[in-house]
């Protein structure tokens, strides 16, 4: 009987992998790189580099009680600048924001005293009004298609008008009448415009509330639907509105959260100070359009985020006070918002670019 052979198949071996091609598209991105791409950290290195800065050439700055006092400075500021920065966000800026805090004030200062009523009336009316004054501002941009500049610069000088005259007419002078002494102000001051002891420093109940409102705004914008409507209509609204995003109702939502800081705002200052100057209020609109430029957010809508203007306000306030320890003329104030305000805005659009560099 013969033998048959069976040849044993051969074994090929796969070749030793390779490194993997990408190409530019499915490359991942540098974790540097992707950092970058966030809106906020341009603006939180600058914060920091004007920290360290102040701290080596104004030595008061160190004492805690001076820091309280920057931070305080920052709130007041960054309160109304959130709501902004969801507004630009959203494609459209307000120009009333300033005065709109002065309207508030006002109104709840002379419905308390001129009506002989608890001040949490005022307070309750001035919410009333500061809610409509931002709906009438986002009803005015999506019935007639104005640009929103057009729109609030009219109603800017509405309010500021307003504020002069109604205020003369009423108390016969451009100031409200001290209401420190009328039911409920202990009450309405411990929320809005009272202080706490920690280690000694007195910390601005306003420095709570300022953190607070970013930590709402953040999870709003990344964690809810409404936050993606409000990237939706500040990029294309258009195209927003053809995939079923309500675009009237988010337009006139923000204006009206524009509204909500301008009475909490509002609300501070009378609480604050015991009564109101009816001329105040002109030029913070710009202050709180450029904190959250600062910040990261463009005007032409569709991108930015909400911590970017707290570090943009924190920005404002340690100018502004560090400015004052260093011993240095407070005239040069709006010069050096004007250098930071230029110099944020080229960085952000550095970092844009690299980030988006493939």
């Amino acid at each position: 009987m013969g033998m048959t052979q069976h040849a044993d198949p051969a074994v090929t071996t796969p070749p030793a992998p390779g490194p993997k091609e990408t190409d530019g598209r499915t490359a991942e991105r540098p974790l540097a790189l992707r950092l970058l791409a966030r809106p906020e950290v341009g603006v939180f290195l600058g914060a920091v580099a004007v920290l360290v800065f102040f701290l080596i050439t104004a030595p008061p700055v160190r004492d805690g009680g001076s820091m309280a006092n920057i931070l305080y400075q920052s709130s007041t500021i960054g309160i109304m600048a959130l709501p902004v920065a969801l507004l630009m966000i959203g494609g459209e800026f307000d120009l009333s924001s300033g005065v709109a805090v002065i309207t508030s004030a006002l109104t709840a200062s002379m419905v308390s005293y001129q009506l002989t009523m608890n001040v949490w009336v005022g307070v309750i009316v001035a919410l009333i009004v500061s809610l409509a004054v931002g709906f009438f501002n986002g009803w005015m941009l999506v019935k007639t298609g104005l640009p929103s500049f057009l729109v609030t610069l009219g109603t800017f000088l509405i309010l500021q008008g307003a504020n002069l005259a109604i205020t003369k007419w009423v108390t016969d002078n451009v100031a409200t009448d001290d209401i420190s002494d009328m039911d409920g102000f202990g009450q309405a001051k411990d929320l809005f415009a009272s202080s706490f002891e920690v280690g000694g420093v007195q910390i601005k109940i306003t420095i709570v509330w300022w953190l607070v409102f970013a930590a709402l705004a953040t999870w709003v914008l990344l964690r809810t639907k409404y936050g993606n409507w409000i990237f939706a209509v500040g990029g294309n609204k258009e195209s927003a509105r053809a995939v079923g995003v309500p675009v009237t109702f988010t337009k006139i939502s923000l204006f009206m959260l524009v509204g909500f800081g301008a009475w909490f705002v509002g609300m501070h200052q009378l609480f604050s100070f015991n009564t109101v100057q009816s001329g105040e209020g002109v030029g913070q609109e710009l202050i709180y359009i450029a904190a959250a430029v600062i910040g990261g957010c463009l005007l032409t809508g569709g991108y930015g985020s909400a911590i970017g203007p707290v570090f943009g306000a924190f920005m404002f306030g340690m100018v502004q006070q560090g400015i004052v320890y260093a011993g240095w003329n407070p005239d040069w104030f709006k010069a050096f918002l004007g250098v930071m305000l230029l110099g944020a805005t080229l960085i952000n659009l550095w970092v844009r670019q690299t980030a988006t560099r493939r």
